[in-house]
């Protein structure tokens, strides 16, 4: 009797359950939604009520809808790919519909940002086989970075070095390995001549730069010779929305040296928003200084105006022609004696320069999708004159260097065992004629290069966990009799959620060519050093092999995660320099020749952290070595060295932001170089002869402070920033004084201490 009063009574609660629940949906009510982000529909983002375990996928304009929904209190909470998890609290009425308005944020430092370099095919960044990092726009605000090249230096494996006194010539460092060995591109096209690398990441400003993609290792196969340390890929702004700014940075360097730099942008687009231009312009304009007082500049004059703009027209889905056009105008002085011309001063270096730049893409995708056709067509023109002299020499000369490079590349979408698969197939040509001539000092380059490439790539998800990207490039230089293959292979293993796993090999080569380091004489020895190069000088190659360990892990408030690179580069016939004694004038004679093996090895580690958008911390330290296998003699005075010169085996960086509110951050940033070994060639002040010297290690730290008004009635957005670079100062301090310095004599951070403010005006988000 008892058993069957349990089941009665379960029964008849079953019945009451079943009545209740029948009213709740009777009075239920339903929830609709839009999902953006920065304004743009966010497609196929998930939105969910956990406590009914109820949830809709939006559509391809960020739309979802949930329906009977019991009466309540609830958290929504919205996820998709590459975005940062929202939850907000959401009220249900019975018999009501209600809707909400969902703004995701992107994910910080980019982490799942689509690129394009590491398989020249449009991917996102944790499902790329090739490991890619991301320089944004905001990483150059937060740094007070105001060209590429102070912006570069945060990034792991990755180091800017100045490598003149009096000119303050550049080079961009990847894994160790000098600036001949990284390829830079513009808008993925290598219009970069080794003549432009030695000033133009300084000329670029980074108010015109969308974002910079880096892939570090051998990138040969898809971008040809120079790309055995990586490449860097500077994606200018395409206009996506109306809008402009304008700003004034203006800094004073030591309390004595004004540097200021105006930017303007304006992007418009039209109706239909399948035409539109972005134009930008930037003047910069910095005095001369002088770090010891002895009356030369370590920092020269410089007044640079740079001009362009990007436009686009997509008049049907299936056609799309972007086409680029920018120009850098620079007056480039160091030395002493500024109000006289550079001819009449104790010693000076001069540049006065003009480069055009431009670019033309056509991309074709039919209505089936199963493949697409990009065709493009870009170039440089370098024109300028110079001057390196000392004691009034006749050091005038004139340079004038043309690049042309053209390309067709197909990608077709073809399954292989039943599983995802594009294949890459493309043909590029690149033309370099370059002519730099002093007639005083019988120093002339007059070097045509044309380098053919036909490259083919296999990007294959063999499973949703593995994806196999290989490669392979058939090369033909002009310089070298047979065709040069380069080969690549890389592999993604995703073993769990929020770790990624990647491996890569590749195969690289350089030509015997002159480089950008042969383009820049520098002063040494009471004259100038001179390059030559070596008749039987012949093709340097290398292998690669990176391997790296990426984690990140999203939480609704937070984000953190770390990437472990370890990479391993074998150079074979590497080229090297030595000096080979001294011309009649007393000037120093180098030679480019073929120096045997070198080995570049070492790991990056890289750590992050993201709290609600309020704290942001990243950072990264490079660990490694860079040896020759037999001693390389630099000087003819002292015993050769196995290690690279000028090369540290520790250096790093970091940034911490702070938002405390919306219209107030702050920003710390640092960054750290090793020790190395630094040549100094005697005959400057006190230094009878060449010596070897170990530099100290240094710690540039800089802070930074925003706040922003919105201006109402006008619909503009004013920003207010000021801050110090470098602010314990450390600089080196033992340059070399006088006329007879050794210019190559520097190390360290390119700038003192220096306090800065800026303004800016922008249209309102």
């Amino acid at each position: 009797m008892r058993q069957l009063k349990i089941v009665i009574m379960k029964v008849f609660a079953t019945i009451i359950f079943s009545l209740q629940i029948s009213l709740c949906l009777a009075q239920s009510g339903s929830l609709t939604g839009k999902i953006t982000s920065a304004d743009k529909p966010v497609p196929f983002a998930y939105a969910a009520i956990e406590q009914l375990n109820l949830g809709s996928m939006a559509d391809e304009r960020g739309n979802f809808t949930l329906k009977n929904l019991p009466e309540g209190r609830f958290t929504l909470k919205t996820t998709s790919l590459g975005f940062m998890p929202a939850s907000r609290e959401v009220v249900i009425s019975k018999n009501k519909s209600q809707h909400v308005e969902i703004q995701l944020t992107e994910m910080p430092f980019a982490l799942n940002a689509v690129v394009v370099s590491g398989t020249r095919t449009e991917r996102r960044r944790l499902d790329n086989p090739v490991a890619v990092n991301v320089l944004t726009e905001s990483a150059f605000q937060v740094t007070q970075s105001n060209t590429l090249s102070e912006g570069l230096c945060f990034q792991p494996g990755l180091r800017m070095e100045t490598d003149c006194q009096t000119c303050n010539y550049t080079q961009l460092r990847m894994n160790g390995l000098g600036g001949a060995y990284s390829q830079i591109l513009v808008d993925n096209r290598p219009v970069f001549t080794s003549l432009m690398s030695l000033y133009s990441l300084e000329q670029i400003p980074a108010s015109q730069i969308e974002r910079v993609e880096i892939v570090k290792g051998g990138g040969s196969v898809l971008y040809g010779s120079s790309a055995i340390a990586g490449t860097v890929n500077v994606i200018t702004k395409i206009p996506d929305k109306n809008s402009w700014s304008l700003s004034q940075n203006s800094s004073l360097i030591d309390g004595e040296a004004p540097d200021h730099f105006f930017n303007g942008n304006a992007t418009i687009l039209n109706e239909e928003k399948n035409a539109g231009v972005s134009i930008f312009a930037s003047h910069r304009n910095r005095r001369e200084y002088d770090a010891n007082g002895d009356g030369f500049s370590e920092l020269p004059k410089l007044r640079n105006n740079t001009f362009g703009f990007k436009t686009f027209l997509r008049p049907d889905a299936r056609h799309s022609l972007e086409l680029n056009a920018w120009s850098i105008q620079e007056f480039r002085r160091g030395g002493n004696a500024f109000d006289l011309p550079a001819d009449r001063a104790d010693q000076s270096e001069e540049r006065n320069q003009q480069i055009l730049l431009g670019g033309l893409d056509y991309r074709f995708t039919p209505t089936s999708g199963f493949f697409n056709l990009n065709a493009y067509l870009a170039g440089q023109v370098t024109t300028r004159t110079h001057y390196t002299g000392i004691d009034q020499a006749d050091g005038w000369g004139n340079t004038d260097s043309k690049t042309l490079t053209g390309g067709l590349q197909i990608n077709r979408n073809q399954p292989l065992l039943n599983r995802p698969n594009t294949l890459t197939l493309g043909i590029e040509h690149q033309h370099d004629d370059t002519f730099d001539e002093i007639a005083a000092y019988g120093y002339l380059i007059d070097q045509v290069t044309d380098l053919t490439g036909l490259f083919l790539q296999s990007d294959w998800e063999v499973t949703p966990k593995l994806t196999l990207l290989s490669g392979l490039r058939f090369n033909k230089h002009n310089f070298v009799d047979e065709i040069i293959t380069t080969p690549r292979l890389s592999a993604l293993l995703k073993p769990v959620e929020n770790l990624q796993l990647r491996a890569s090999y590749a195969r690289g080569f350089k030509a015997p060519q002159a480089f950008e380091a042969d383009m820049h004489i520098t002063f040494a020895g009471g004259g100038v050093a001179l390059t030559g190069f070596d008749p039987n000088l012949r093709q340097e190659t290398s292998s690669s092999y990176t391997v790296s360990l990426d984690f990140n892990r999203p939480k609704t408030n937070y984000i953190y995660g770390f990437t472990l690179d370890a990479f391993h580069t074998r150079l074979f016939d590497a080229f090297v320099l030595e000096e080979t004694g001294t011309d009649d004038q007393g000037n120093i004679r180098l030679l480019r020749k073929n120096g045997g093996n070198s080995t570049v090895q070492g790991v990056t580690l890289e750590g992050r952290f993201n709290y609600d958008q309020i704290i942001q911390l990243q950072g990264g330290l490079t660990i490694q070595s860079s040896q020759f296998d037999d001693p390389i003699a630099w000087s003819a005075e002292i015993p050769g060295t196995k290690d690279y010169l000028r090369t540290p085996n520790r250096y790093g960086f970091f940034t911490l932001s702070i938002l405390p509110e919306k219209n107030l951050n702050g920003s710390l940033s640092g960054v750290y170089t090793g020790p190395m070994q630094v040549p100094h060639f005697g005959g400057a002040p006190g230094v009878e002869r060449d010596v070897l010297f170990r530099s100290p290690d240094f710690t540039e730290i800089n802070c930074k402070l925003n706040y922003q008004l919105h201006l109402h009635s006008m619909e503009t957005d004013l920003e207010f920033s000021a801050g110090v670079q470098n602010i314990f100062n450390a600089y080196q301090s033992d340059f070399d004084t006088g006329r007879y310095r050794d210019s190559n004599y520097i190390y360290g951070p390119a700038r003192p201490r220096t306090f800065f403010v800026g303004v800016k005006f922008s249209a309102a988000d």
